[in-house]
């Protein structure tokens, strides 16, 4: 047995149906929970996520389907949640069982909603897990360059680098590489400012700001975010150009890929929030973000962050996009 044990992928959209993919590469069986026990069903009929990368195929009779996250969690070691964050509570109420003493890796990229907490913070609170056995996996990755099986590299951050680097060894492969690091809440913060910031950089794109501008707003986010990162979680040598860092907030800001910067070129080409919300397929996760770190910001640091002011001024207070954009060019050097 691997030093992770058994692992239950926890959540069934892209991402989690990467990841998977890239798990049974390296380990016998996996544990997955799926809310909807007829996708299980069709899942196992077609050999396929029958909504999301479904043209990825799988061995499932090395996969333990269950739509009961108990079960899940009682027959695991290590659980790996992927849940988009505007879910992710009501999907942990669920759980009753004892989950302290196992490890947690988080692939979510957001904020535990109306709890402003980063989700390992949020896990040692309300399950008394120890924030040594939390892992956080950190970009520049789209699920749907790792199902292409194009070249990717993922950060994984655990306090205990030990185990960073044994979780790391059971999604690298021939092309997914993995990069270890310490800095765990420095992860989590940055994972969700990038989805800010690329719905900033999708109103730009829509309003056709042209890319000299784009460049500026990117450079500008990069050293927001090392403001708010280090006020929240400060942590000697952290370099925010590293790629879980620079590297996430660039292939979000940019990627067709990115459901954050296509919600927002959808508002900058004249969408309402509301309509491009309804427009959208999958959860734009940047919209609950703006909010959470808005909170946090006001409540605590409060430092200069302009870029996260213009959105939540657009996203919140139906500020017009283009004057709100206009507002903030002063502020970009």
């Amino acid at each position: 047995m691997n030093r992770m044990g058994r692992i239950a992928v926890i959540g069934s959209g892209s991402w989690a149906t990467a990841l998977a993919k890239l798990l049974l590469d390296n380990c016998e069986r996996i544990g997955w929970f799926f809310h909807r026990p007829d996708r299980i069903d069709e899942f196992i009929r077609n050999g396929r996520n029958p909504v999301y990368l479904s043209d990825v195929s799988f061995d499932t009779m090395r996969i333990d389907f269950t739509s009961d996250i108990n079960c899940a969690c009682e027959n695991a070691d290590t659980l790996l949640l992927v849940v988009p964050s505007p879910y992710l509570r009501d999907t942990l109420d669920r759980i009753t069982v004892d989950i302290s003493g196992k490890n947690i890796v988080s692939a979510v990229k957001g904020i535990v909603p109306d709890t402003d907490s980063i989700i390992s913070d949020y896990m040692c609170a309300k399950f008394g897990c120890d924030p040594d056995n939390m892992i956080v996996i950190g970009g520049p990755c789209h699920a749907e360059e790792v199902a292409l099986e194009r070249l990717s590299y993922l950060t994984i951050g655990c306090h205990d680098v030990e185990k960073a680097r044994a979780f790391a060894g059971l999604l690298a492969g021939k092309k997914l590489k993995t990069i270890i690091s310490s800095d765990v809440d420095g992860i989590e913060y940055a994972a969700v400012l990038k989805n800010v910031y690329a719905i900033a950089a999708g109103i730009i794109n829509g309003m056709k700001a042209g890319d000299n501008f784009m460049a500026m707003l990117v450079c500008n986010a990069i050293r927001e975010m090392a403001r708010f990162v280090d006020a929240v979680s400060p942590m000697p040598g952290r370099d925010i150009c590293q790629s879980a860092y620079l590297g996430d907030l660039l292939v979000t800001a940019y990627s067709r890929f990115s459901r954050n910067h296509n919600f927002g070129s959808m508002i900058g080409k004249g969408y309402s929030v509301k309509a491009a919300t309804m427009e959208m397929e999958m959860v734009a996760e940047g919209y609950f973000g703006t909010n959470c770190i808005y909170r946090i910001n006001e409540d605590g640091p409060r430092v200069d962050m302009p870029i996260l002011n213009c959105v939540y001024d657009i996203l919140y207070r139906n500020v017009n996009p283009r004057k709100a954009i206009d507002a903030i060019t002063p502020t970009f050097t």
